[in-house]
């Protein structure tokens, strides 16, 4: 499974790159936002940081202007995956672009016919957001689940991107179902290091460490 940072924020992306275990990131309108700074310059340094996809999404709703907003987008990098809803402007222009050979990251996916559509369309990434669909009273694993077996059956290169990650839970579920990506604010992804016994395990090792008197080095 690839690990994307769903995050702006260039510190905390540059700290995870340094684990060598972040293989993207995706940003939405809001989390530019909450960075506080200009648009194509955040992107243009978080296209600088990693190698993998960088998701930078458009912000127009009709087919042209979308158009319009990717030419700026794809030209910051070549990692750079435009990111459209998934509306029916949004899957033209998701065909238009992946045509033309830009990754594309079709998002806000909530049912599995909007991700079979997406497929369809030539989404390099179909975005299903599973907080979200928990928080309206539906199961956001079992439509992982759905989309990982229509996929399967008709072999389609789209890739499951997992987003609106909330939890280790939410990682670990995708994961067994066979989720290709996932995308989680930093914290979630630091939060799948910890584990109670890991830290006592440490905490023991060094007190019988320091009753030795031994230095290494």
């Amino acid at each position: 499974m690839k690990f994307f940072a769903d995050t702006a924020d260039t510190a905390d992306i540059r700290d995870l790159a340094e684990t060598g275990l972040l293989d993207g990131v995706t940003t939405n309108p809001s989390l530019i936002h909450k960075a506080g700074r200009d648009f194509l310059e955040v992107v243009r340094e978080i296209c600088g940081i990693v190698d993998g996809p960088v998701s930078a999404e458009v912000v127009a709703l009709d087919h042209a202007g979308m158009m319009r907003e990717a030419e700026i987008l794809r030209k910051i990098a070549d990692n750079v995956a435009v990111k459209v809803p998934l509306t029916i402007d949004g899957l033209k222009t998701c065909k238009a672009l992946t045509n033309d050979g830009t990754m594309v990251n079709v998002t806000l996916c909530f049912s599995p016919n909007q991700a079979l559509l997406a497929a369809k369309a030539g989404a390099t990434f179909v975005s299903p957001f599973v907080g979200r669909h928990d928080d309206n009273g539906f199961d956001g694993m079992e439509l992982i689940a759905d989309i990982r077996t229509i996929y399967d059956n008709y072999d389609f290169d789209t890739e499951i991107l997992v987003a609106s990650v909330r939890h280790p839970i939410h990682v670990l579920e995708s994961a067994k179902i066979g989720a290709d990506v996932m995308t989680a604010p930093p914290a979630v992804i630091r939060q799948l290091v910890k584990h109670v016994l890991t830290d006592k395990g440490i905490e023991g090792f060094l007190a019988d460490w320091a009753k030795t008197g031994q230095k290494i080095g």
